[in-house]
């Protein structure tokens, strides 16, 4: 798998829109850096989420993944486009939140409304995949051959994962690596 671009909308640390174009590497390999707090940790929560409706790490639940600084009429979603064996997907998230609602009640007051969790996949052939949240997660676990615990081992070594890779023995480390050749994610038949 081929990371093209991923954009966020009032998620995590993110309170508008941001965009992140991993096509201008030109590279297979990508290095996140940046100062604590900078907002590493939450691109490697919205590649999961986006993927696999988790987390990275599954430390946060997605709930939890509106901005706090984000404007009431702010949508959250995350957006990605991925390269899988040649072919274009893009998978869309959104979690469920409360937000403010649009109009007061009878006291006065804005209450709080309840967004729901949807997703949205489209497919190289440009239509979108029939299906619910859990329809569309085994579908991309199918396309992109691994589950959300492979892919952060494979793809995404965060924070104080790397001295896990590094301490693993040859056995674990053959198995991590058994979906990932010269950086993308095949299928098992490798």
């Amino acid at each position: 798998m081929k990371p093209l671009k991923l954009t966020m909308s009032a998620f995590g640390s993110y309170k508008d829109l941001e965009t992140v174009d991993f096509q201008i590497a030109g590279h297979g390999i990508f290095l996140i850096t940046g100062d604590t707090g900078s907002g590493k940790t939450t691109i490697f929560d919205a590649l999961s989420y986006a993927l696999f409706g988790e987390t990275s790490g599954q430390r946060r639940e997605p709930s939890m993944m509106r901005s706090q600084y984000a404007d009431d009429d702010r949508e959250t979603f995350v957006t990605f486009r991925f390269l899988e064996q040649g072919e274009t997907y893009e998978i869309t998230r959104s979690p469920s939140y409360l937000r403010s609602s649009k109009r007061k009640n009878k006291d006065g007051e804005y209450t709080k409304i309840s967004v729901p969790a949807k997703a949205s996949l489209i497919l190289p052939t440009g239509l979108e995949f029939a299906g619910n949240i859990r329809d569309i997660n085994q579908k991309i676990e199918e396309i992109i051959g691994v589950d959300l615990s492979q892919f952060s081992q494979i793809a995404m070594i965060a924070q104080g994962d790397y001295l896990k890779l590094l301490l693993a023995t040859s056995k674990e480390r053959r198995n991590l690596f058994q979906n990932f050749q010269y950086g993308n994610l095949q299928p098992d038949s490798v």
